[in-house]
């Protein structure tokens, strides 16, 4: 099954400018996100392109051998970035595009091709996306971990900052156990959609919820569409927001 990851990569992050290019044990970090890619997508996918905003990322890539494809610096968003590589590169409507961001060095190749097989599989979902169980309980009430909720047949009701579902009574008391971490489901930040509705998703207004929450996702679900999603067959290593975190992933 072909499918195409983009990897979004903007050099102004507000909290940590300039990640994609940090050195990451000898290599940058687009590189080791490159790399993941590489190694879901050798026998499958038709393409791997990072898109960014500067010409250093640009330059970054091109030394190591990647396909990079320069966008416009007026995206707020990884998903506007990526609407313009698929406008540009003439990507056709019915492609897979797997949206792997570029402060992700260690997403596990098996959740590449899982996340895009997950969407060719359901063929009345607009967007597919992986989840995994808690494992500590500091991520419980950490704002940082977001959260999703689904129905019986897998498809997102919600996603959010707040701690869902909520263990009435105990979380009150600040009782937490082994069970609370099983049933509370992190999301995990990948995606996949198909080039067709990319172009829709960034006509759609923003919405109230996604405005409030600061998650892009609520916006598919405002408007009536679904996303999928499924238990990750692995859990990644650690993202890169901060340079806190480029420090813990030197260690991993």
């Amino acid at each position: 099954m072909p499918f195409t990851v983009v990897i979004p990569a903007r050099y102004g992050s507000t909290r940590f400018p300039g990640k994609p290019l940090e050195d990451l044990n000898g290599e940058p970090v687009i590189q080791r996100v490159y790399a993941s890619a590489e190694a879901a997508t050798s026998e499958a996918a038709d393409s791997i392109i990072v898109a960014t905003d500067d010409e250093r990322i640009v330059s970054a890539v091109a030394e190591f051998g990647g396909d990079v494809c320069m966008t416009a610096a007026t995206h707020e968003s990884g998903t506007q970035r990526i609407a313009e590589v698929i406008k540009s590169r003439n990507i056709p409507a019915d492609t897979i595009i797997v949206n792997l961001q570029g402060d992700e060095p260690f997403m596990p190749a098996v959740c590449i091709k899982q996340v895009a097989k997950l969407l060719a599989d359901n063929q009345d979902a607009v967007m597919a996306t992986l989840s995994t169980p808690l494992i500590s309980e500091d991520e419980v009430f950490d704002t940082n971990v977001v959260k999703v909720v689904t129905n019986k047949a897998g498809e997102a009701m919600y996603f959010s900052r707040a701690t869902i579902p909520w263990y009435r009574g105990d979380y009150e008391e600040k009782k937490l156990s082994p069970e609370h971490l099983r049933n509370t489901h992190r999301h995990i930040g990948i995606y996949a959609y198909r080039a067709s509705f990319v172009q829709q998703y960034i006509d759609y207004p923003p919405s109230p919820l996604e405005e409030i929450e600061m998650l892009e996702q609520l916006r598919v679900l405002w408007y009536g569409h679904k996303i999928v999603v499924a238990a990750a067959k692995e859990i990644p290593g650690p993202g890169i927001d901060t340079p806190e975190d480029l420090e813990k992933a030197k260690k991993f």
